[in-house]
């Protein structure tokens, strides 16, 4: 099909009006946070072969010259905005570096797109699709600045950031996923005209519409209906949540469980809960511990703008517990003994700070340290005789480091999942 329609270009080029301008946009298709040519990336083999050859094959027809061709480039908007900017650039060197080194072409008619509206190409994509929530999206896209600040100067809101915070990031993955690939390449433009009749002043100018920079169809910007400029009302949400386990537990043998949900704006609350009761009355060993804590947290960073709980989090953490430590030699008991579980608790609050990375497409590993003050009474005693013989009773006090994640974390629900890489632009 691409073969018959360069075909029919040239051929009304060589039968049309004289001075009748054609045009034609081929893309090419880039990896994320690539800038290389690769030619097993999509269409890209046959899309550079079919711009060499049809630049060629207007170069080779004496009926007809090159008087532009215009490289573009194109970044998907969930980059930096600086670090996308040298994409783009880096993307348009590439591309021209390809073709340049296979098509002969002066630089009178090399033509370079150094800005690409990528928002409002990821307006048309929203706008033909029947993605969720569509209309609350195109609300953002189109109403809302891209970057908002104070008197200060300080950023105090985007639009990256409301679409990020919608339905929990779940709006913005599906975006990532669906669209962004699509935004993510460089497109080159060409346009060529008919030779003019020998008898009148050859053309040295590249006509008005060449020497100003060519949109694709995709990029033109269109009307916002009076309904699209109301506010739009609040969509309905689903929580991402994960299971978790923290490992270093897991080793002392004290069996333990966790939950996480995200509440949205990068904020989380965390629940888990141990218990281990291991016994051997000969040798009088026991290994008694059970408790659990609540953290909430706040999630920053570039990887948290990907997805929820992925990235750095700092947060508060509140702790209690009881044990019962003993080897066969001395034990520690938290609590008066027989008394009720809320004699016997120990408590624990603090910061926290960690981090949470992705090791497959539903597992992250969390780091964390707590560090705050844990208070409470233990009872230490000595076992004789089947007796177990109080030796002091003591009020802790201790301030530094109350707990130590290596967390296994399992990410739930349907669009809760990693994207390779980390994330996209």
């Amino acid at each position: 099909m691409k073969l018959l329609i360069n075909l029919a270009i040239l051929f009304l080029c060589c039968i049309g009006v004289s001075g009748q301008t054609y045009r034609k946009e081929i893309c090419v298709g880039f990896r994320v946070s690539s800038s290389e040519i690769d030619l097993d990336y999509g269409d890209n083999a046959s899309n550079l072969a079919e711009i060499v050859g049809l630049l060629t094959d207007v170069q080779r027809n004496p009926n007809m010259e090159i008087t532009g061709v215009s490289f573009c480039g194109s970044a998907s908007p969930e980059g930096r905005s600086l670090l996308n900017k040298q994409l783009v650039a880096d993307r348009c060197a590439s591309l021209e570096h390809y073709i340049r080194q296979r098509v002969d072409l002066p630089d009178s008619v090399v033509f370079k797109c150094d800005k690409t509206d990528v928002w409002q190409k990821l307006a048309i994509y929203v706008e033909r699709s029947d993605m969720p929530h569509k209309d609350d999206v195109l609300y953002q896209i189109r109403q809302t600045p891209e970057y908002t600040y104070n008197a200060k100067g300080t950023l105090v809101d985007s639009r990256k950031k409301r679409l990020m915070d919608m339905n929990f990031g779940r709006t913005w993955n599906y975006m990532l996923r669906e669209f962004f690939p699509s935004i993510r390449n460089a497109s080159i433009l060409m346009v060529y005209i008919k030779q003019k009749e020998t008898k009148q002043t050859k053309q040295t100018e590249i006509p008005q519409e060449v020497k100003t920079p060519i949109q694709s169809v995709d990029t033109i910007p269109q009307e916002i209906s009076p309904e699209e400029t109301q506010p739009m009302p609040a969509a309905k949400s689903s929580c991402y949540f994960a299971l978790k386990t923290n490992m270093l537990y897991d080793a002392l043998a004290i069996p333990n469980i966790g939950v996480e949900v995200s509440l949205g704006r990068r904020w989380s609350l965390a629940a888990d809960w141990m218990y281990a009761w291991w016994s051997n009355n000969n040798k009088h060993r026991y290994w008694r511990v059970y408790g659990g804590g609540l953290s909430a947290r706040k999630w920053f960073g570039y990887a948290s703008e990907q997805k929820p709980l992925q990235g750095h989090h700092i947060g508060i953490n509140a702790q209690i517990l009881t044990y019962d430590i003993e080897f066969g030699g001395k034990g520690y008991m938290a609590g008066e003994p027989e008394g009720s579980l809320w004699n016997r608790l120990n408590y624990a609050f603090g910061a926290e700070y960690g981090y949470s990375m992705p090791i497959a497409k539903r597992l992250n590993i969390d780091f964390s340290l707590v560090a705050g003050y844990m208070g409470g009474r233990y009872y230490e005693y000595i076992p004789i005789d089947g007796h177990y013989v109080w030796q002091a009773t003591n009020n802790r006090h201790w301030w530094g480091p109350t707990k130590i994640e290596v967390t296994l974390v399992w990410l739930l629900g349907n669009n809760n999942y990693n994207v390779k890489k980390g994330g996209n632009k």
